[in-house]
């Protein structure tokens, strides 16, 4: 496994130089200013993944306020106590994208998120608590917990709001499979736990966020 400086390097050079390189890694928030996001902004860019996944996102995000109407403001507690005539009257709203199951699965995690408050006083201390050393099981967490977030809708959602962690794009996945950390697609649990320690490591070399050091390696495959 090649050091991270090496990594770092080749990358600066497939992004033409340090200053194009620190451009293009992700915006990450401070575990205290996660705290800080209301619930309903967490819920909203989460129903934003999950009804744009497969979409076109302009379009999606042209729409979002007529969503933001139909859904209550997207106030967890709200959205929880909507009724099956409710989501019946969603389907007929032709403003929004009527899909049922992304509608069902609003509901659903709606309530997820009324539970979640009583675990963590807020969906903010959730991410801000749950250390990036362990992402893959972040990532397992809240698939579990919530509905349509699997494969990477988690990790990207996640993304939005600003939590640190790596995300297994297929530049990502290249990438850790040219340096022989895993191979094939990476879901096998050992694949991932093999995953998880390597971007440790190059955490405690570098002092790189999560985030920065995924971004780095799809950079330094050459896309």
């Amino acid at each position: 496994m090649l050091p991270y400086q090496e990594i770092h390097a080749k990358a600066e050079e497939n992004a033409g130089g340090a200053t194009e390189l620190a451009a293009r890694m992700p915006s990450i928030k401070k575990e205290d200013d996660l705290r800080k996001i209301p619930a309903a902004d967490y819920f909203s860019a989460m129903s934003f993944r999950i009804f744009s996944t497969g979409l076109n996102q302009t379009m999606v995000r042209n729409k979002w306020p007529a969503f933001e109407d139909a859904f209550l403001g997207f106030e967890p507690a709200k959205v929880a106590f909507m009724s099956e005539d409710d989501i019946a009257g969603l389907m007929e709203n032709t403003k929004i994208i009527r899909h049922l199951g992304k509608i069902r699965a609003t509901h659903h995690n709606a309530l997820a998120l009324v539970e979640l408050e009583k675990t963590h006083q807020s969906i903010g201390n959730y991410l801000a608590d749950w250390p990036s050393s362990d992402t893959i099981g972040f990532y397992a967490d809240i698939k579990k917990r919530f509905k349509q977030l699997g494969g990477n809708s988690g990790p990207y959602f996640a993304r939005m709001m600003g939590k640190d962690g790596f995300i297994l794009t297929q530049d990502v996945v290249s990438a850790l499979n040219k340096l022989g950390v895993a191979s094939g697609k990476l879901t096998a649990k050992k694949d991932q736990a093999a995953v998880q320690a390597a971007f440790n490591v190059w955490h405690e070399e570098s002092g790189a966020p999560y985030a920065d050091i995924s971004r780095t390696l799809a950079i330094w495959t050459g896309s």
